[in-house]
């Protein structure tokens, strides 16, 4: 798809446009930011629509509108189920049964519950393992958009991916968690907007003569039953590796900073337990949309081209000023997820790791700003590192769920706290799955008997490791953590 020249020049004025309000709206919030918790977590003072929407454009990105729709053209409903799928129900069970009881320890960070029930060391291993995966995952952002402004702009995708980085960190530096907050609900809004006039378009297209009903239906009848299956029960070693996939989406990001600082950030603890839940809702319903786009598209787009999804329904579908404004939607989706995975470890960084330094002299603001920058720099060297944004999205996920998934069940519920324990736990579940990433091994301790996925027997031996570790510590005459 080559975009007319006309098309490009106003996609370019009106992105410039969009990226001013953006920065016009970060510095208006950078008024409000008097300390390091205004910074952190806006003071804690969200609002129920607020939290909802920074919760929701938090994820809703390149991983739902891009990737995963491309993974559904080409390969079925059954690619959805990393995201949305299991990201949505990884907000429904943040709001079941997290988001209260850690609102009520008024915490900033993640890591700060270990080092209140453990100890400093537990916090800041917690930090370590918490932080890498963010890289890949803001890797992907960065790379997705690149992407985008290489097919409109031609402008080279190692170019592309600095500009996006410098736009994602400009905002996300002034402002902080109020910035974020604040450019999260324009943007959700836009996106909210675009996904459903594209959805109404692409169903009225199949059927042109007869709408969006008789789209549907064609939809249906025409689209082979195997791609309509989103488990795949037929093949034990493919339902093997579905459910694993499905655990790392709903698992592997609960133990994350950047869902829980916006549960830090209500104003109260049902605030923060309502807001997850209408947001895994909403990004379950709004996240069946790129799925249905991801399935049209194989019936409305020409054989043999190899663009992202949504961009070529765009093209194809839409008046040239409607296209225009649905790729503004979609980069505004992927810049809301940007500036949220760039603060989230950057906080980790400056409050429980580089607090105990001598950079600490800095002060606690401008400690977290230069974090901020640090994370962003270090994610453009993971995104030119060019691995698939599929795979550093999945890989995130599944190291989330091995190292910490534990540890936090067992911190925020076990009334008997043991320091040595609690680190054994993080160690083994990284340390086995890590072993098995660099191996290649595709069942777990290579032995083909073993079908259950890999990431779920990494997480069963982080929850192992604690109560032997315990035993292993009271054998020693160790007494456990106060």
């Amino acid at each position: 798809m080559t975009p007319d020249a006309s098309l490009t020049w106003l996609l370019g004025g009106v992105m410039i446009l969009y990226v001013g309000v953006m920065f016009a709206v970060s510095y208006a919030a950078q008024r409000r930011v008097t300390d390091v918790e205004d910074y952190v977590v806006a003071g804690r003072r969200l609002s129920l629509p607020l939290a909802t929407a920074t919760l929701l454009a938090t994820w809703f990105g390149a991983g739902t509108l891009l990737t995963a729709t491309d993974e559904v053209r080409e390969r079925g409903v059954e690619a959805a189920t990393l995201d949305p799928v299991g990201a949505g129900i990884c907000l429904l069970l943040v709001g079941l049964f997290f988001a209260r009881p850690l609102w009520e320890l008024r915490l900033t960070t993640l890591p700060d519950l270990f080092r209140l029930r453990f100890s400093r060391r537990a916090e800041v291993l917690a930090s370590a393992l918490m932080i890498p995966p963010y890289l890949g995952w803001i890797a992907a952002q960065f790379t997705a958009l690149a992407g985008m402004l290489e097919l409109f702009f031609g402008l080279p995708l190692p170019w592309g991916v600095a500009l996006v980085g410098a736009v994602g960190l400009g905002y996300t530096l002034m402002g902080g968690m109020w910035a974020v907050t604040l450019t999260d609900a324009i943007q959700m809004a836009l996106v909210i907007a675009g996904l459903l006039v594209m959805g109404w378009v692409a169903l009225d297209a199949l059927a042109p003569a007869e709408g969006p009903g008789a789209g549907w239906a064609r939809l249906l009848a025409e689209t082979p039953a195997p791609r309509l299956t989103w488990i795949p029960v037929e093949s034990l070693p493919r339902l093997i590796g579905w459910v694993g996939v499905l655990c790392a989406g709903a698992l592997g990001n609960i133990p994350s900073q950047d869902v829980m600082q916006r549960v830090f950030s209500a104003r109260s603890a049902e605030v923060a337990r309502w807001a997850c839940l209408i947001a895994g809702g909403l990004y379950l319903t709004l996240g069946a949309v790129p799925v249905v786009l991801g399935l049209a598209a194989s019936l409305l787009a020409p054989a043999g081209q190899e663009v992202a999804t949504l961009p070529l329904l765009a093209h194809l579908l839409l008046h040239p000023a409607l296209a225009v404004i649905f790729v503004l939607t979609l980069m505004s989706a992927v810049l809301s997820t940007i500036d949220s995975a760039i603060l989230a470890p950057a906080t980790v960084l400056a409050q429980n790791i580089l607090r105990y330094t001598p950079a600490s002299r800095l002060g606690a603001l401008p400690l977290n700003r230069v974090a901020v920058a640090g994370v962003a720099v270090a994610s453009l060297g993971t995104a030119y590192l060019g691995e698939d944004a599929y795979s550093l999205l999945e890989s995130g996920y599944e190291l989330g769920m091995v190292s910490l998934m534990a540890p936090l069940a067992l911190g925020l519920w076990l009334k008997r706290r043991d320091e040595v324990a609690i680190l054994a736990s993080m160690l083994s579940g990284t340390a086995v799955w890590t072993l098995h990433q660099a191996l290649g091994l595709e069942s777990f301790a290579g032995v083909e008997a073993v079908e259950l996925p890999v990431g779920l027997l990494c997480t069963a031996v982080s929850f192992a490791a604690y109560p032997l570790a315990a035993a292993l510590n009271g054998l020693r005459g160790r007494a456990p953590s106060p």
